[in-house]
């Protein structure tokens, strides 16, 4: 089991992450989205209706990785062995037994007996889930989940859709969160709060809601859907566990138009834009809500020496009933080219962090063939190590009529 997270003030505890040298953000220049400091500004943003950002924004060089037998022990990693060859084959003629927990043979050691919990009673292993390995294509823009190489379960969560808005222009949605890992049930916060975005999202904007408010109701219908989790919760359990703390997750979400792009986001799940002909740089669209950036943000500490402390990446911001104080960001840009919006969680960004890195990753034929984007990125993180859960949408700007889809 997890100890509870540290909680100096206003902070929650992301999981453990080494700190790599900064460096400066590389500029964006016209042409390609601004990035959003304490409100849009420049000619290419649009007038901000929605809570203003805060924080800083910073792009750093990935972390090499460290030879796996060195990688130290983490108390959630859960590395799967091969099958014994020696039980695959009686395992494998085994009559069927039905085929869920209770009754399965486990794919790990495949001499075991799974149980309720979804655990081998051999081998202890935990054994797939729906969740374990998720896709999706909705008309022109797509998402991947997987949970990762080293985590138990998939804590993260997506949604997609597209529908019109009054004039009969489509719009494009993606709403991607991630739960708070030592939270109490942050894969049902993560999906609670990833389809009450989105639902909102899609209501609203038929209905003529700018896109910009639109984004930031749909982040408060997100929130009262993770408070509602927290009352779920037997009086008694309270009672007797009051250290575990109430379901939490982060959320990012973009709405695309035919010529708006408005991002919205609280915690450190990111947004970045990637010119489909790479003829402007890319632009990293979000500011994560997290100890290091608002250290520097208050000109406390620089970023270098901000990043090398182990309280870097413990988030600010986050939606949950132990919240401090919910800050909806949002933030409106007009792209004078097509591209294509990554929306991701940390299990992608930690492996492609500055906006550069992060284009290098995406397929140049992204916009054109989403899902087969997504997949290669999901790839990319598990090729890195596969930490932590791995979740991306992409969605092609502008946005294209219902029907189109990857090639």
């Amino acid at each position: 089991m997890r100890p509870p997270r540290p909680r100096p003030g206003n902070l929650r505890a992301r999981r453990p992450a080494a700190a790599p040298p900064a460096h400066p953000a590389p500029p964006v220049p016209a042409g390609a989205p601004p990035q959003p400091a304490s409100a849009p500004t420049g000619p290419q943003s649009a007038p901000s209706t929605g809570a203003p950002s805060t924080g800083v924004r910073f792009d750093r060089p990935a972390q090499p990785e460290v030879p796996a037998p060195q990688q130290p022990a983490q108390a959630d990693d859960y590395t799967l062995q091969a099958p014994d060859p020696r039980v695959a084959a009686d395992a494998a003629e085994a009559p069927a037994q039905g085929g869920g927990p209770g009754s399965a043979v486990c794919v790990a050691c495949r001499a075991g007996r799974v149980d309720d919990d979804g655990y081998c009673e051999n081998c202890g292993h935990a054994q797939p889930r729906e969740r374990d390995h998720m896709e999706q294509e909705c008309g022109p823009l797509a998402a991947v989940s997987d949970r990762g190489l080293r985590h138990h379960r998939n804590e993260d969560a997506f949604a997609v859709g597209t529908t019109t808005l009054p004039d009969g222009a489509p719009v494009s949605v993606a709403v991607v969160c991630d739960g708070v890992s030592s939270a109490t049930r942050p894969d049902e916060a993560s999906l609670a709060a990833s389809r009450a975005a989105n639902a909102s999202l899609l209501d609203a904007l038929p209905r003529g809601t700018h896109p910009q408010q639109a984004m930031h109701e749909a982040i408060l219908a997100a929130s009262e859907a993770v408070n509602a989790l927290a009352d779920e919760q037997p009086a008694e359990a309270r009672e007797h566990a009051p250290q575990q703390n109430a379901p939490a997750c982060t959320i990012v979400g973009a709405v695309v138009t035919a010529g708006l792009l408005v991002v919205g986001w609280v915690g450190d799940s990111r947004a970045y834009w990637i010119p489909v002909d790479r003829s402007a740089p890319p632009a990293r669209l979000t500011e994560d809500d997290s100890w290091a950036a608002q250290m520097v943000a208050a000109g406390l500490m620089g970023e270098a020496e901000a990043y090398a402390d182990h309280r870097a990446h413990a988030i600010t911001g986050w939606l949950g009933a132990d919240a401090y104080e919910l800050e909806p960001h949002t933030a409106a840009f007009k792209p004078d080219r097509p591209g294509v919006v990554v929306v991701c969680t940390d299990g992608l960004w930690n492996y492609a962090e500055s906006a550069d890195e992060m284009a290098e990753a995406v397929p140049v034929d992204a916009a054109a063939r989403p899902l087969h984007a997504a997949r290669v990125l999901v790839g990319h993180a598990l090729d890195g190590g596969g930490h932590d859960n791995v979740t991306v949408a992409l969605v092609p700007f502008p946005a294209v009529p219902q029907g189109a889809g990857s090639a």
